[in-house]
């Protein structure tokens, strides 16, 4: 072994150690903190849940709702959904609350604490859920932007005698896992023992990394372990699939360097990078590396981080404007005007 990999070596086992003891510095910290953080429950007179309920997560630092989030709260509330909005902003905007009073069953407000499943957490244990005719509990989250199409097809889709818990997309990375955004729980899940201790081992760790590791991955796993059956609405193979050698013929004349048009050379660049992680088994994030294929499949969102952060370095979203408005008739302007309040030092 020659310096350069004994140094390579050496830095992953420092990472890894850091990494186990940040873990275990945010696991003592949240057994610290007190789990239930709700400060006001709207309305006053009390939330009544139907059988079907989506515990609906935001946060935004001056309690702000964006405006398109009313329009998939008014969706989940119109297919017979009692909608509980949770937010952990810590209070909301008035002209929002009344807005959402109008569409949701109920609106639960809570400290920042937690984060995501810290508050979903909150929300089961507020409102003694499952209740005795629960049928159905969805969590799902402001972390999208959309629906760019409606969501009726797509809720019709889950389908309890086929899988017991469902989600959007699912992930390989890390552990293979439902994507937390959005899963819905079916009568068999949320009866389940392991629903009840997944949820009540939930603590409010202060480290993100720690949540997505110990309960966005978890949550799946746990679920898997108690037999039940989980499955994805856009499944990651069927995803993959469309990832073909036919999608590059286009662009095989592209070089590097060349004079070729920058979005054919994003295009090519991208779809080689796709083939070669499956090629070498290497998993994608479906929300970002796939986020093409998702939306020419029907899906209707797209997750903020990819056009806020893009973490994953996606080389080819600079079109994806044009292809909800030619590709999907979608208007793109809800979506950048939000872009307008976000993005520092880069363009939509």
């Amino acid at each position: 072994m020659n310096t350069a990999q004994l140094l390579r070596a050496a830095w992953r086992a420092l990472r890894h150690a850091w990494t186990l003891a940040a873990m275990t510095v945010a696991a003592g910290l949240g057994r610290l903190r007190n789990p239930h953080q709700v400060i006001a429950r709207k309305p006053d007179g009390g939330i009544v849940l139907g059988p079907r309920v989506v515990l609906f997560l935001h946060w935004d630092r001056g309690g702000r709702v964006r405006e398109a989030l009313f329009d998939y709260i008014a969706q989940l509330a119109a297919s017979g959904r009692s909608v509980v909005f949770v937010t952990n902003a810590g209070a909301l905007d008035p002209g929002a609350e009344a807005r959402l009073l109008a569409l949701c069953a109920g609106i639960l407000v809570r400290r920042n604490i937690g984060y995501d499943f810290g508050g979903w957490r909150d929300a089961i244990e507020t409102l003694d859920l499952p209740q005795s005719g629960t049928e159905e509990i969805i969590i799902a989250n402001d972390s999208i932007f959309g629906p760019v199409r409606p969501i009726d097809s797509m809720l019709l889709r889950l389908d309890y005698d086929e899988a017991d818990v469902w989600g959007l997309t699912e992930s390989w990375q890390r552990r293979y896992h439902l994507q937390s955004y959005f899963v819905a729980f079916g009568p068999r899940a949320i009866r389940s023992p392991a629903f009840r201790r997944f949820w009540s081992g939930v603590i409010p760790a202060p480290s993100k990394p720690y949540v997505i590791g110990k309960y966005e991955v978890g949550l799946t796993q746990a679920m898997i372990r108690a037999g039940l059956r989980v499955a994805a609405l856009w499944p990651y193979e069927a995803l993959t699939r469309q990832i073909t050698r036919d999608q590059l013929a286009p662009y095989l004349d592209i070089e590097p360097g060349g004079r070729a048009d920058p979005h054919d050379l994003t295009r090519w660049l991208h779809i080689l990078r796709l083939r070669d992680a499956i090629a070498r088994r290497r998993p994608l994030n479906p929300t970002s590396d796939l986020w093409r294929h998702l939306l020419l499949s029907g899906y209707p969102f797209i997750k903020r981080e990819l056009l806020r952060d893009n973490p994953t370095k996606v080389e080819d979203i600079g079109d994806w404007a044009d292809l909800l408005r030619d590709e999907l008739g979608a208007d793109p302007a809800p979506i950048l005007a939000d872009l307008r309040m976000m993005l520092r030092g880069d363009a939509p």
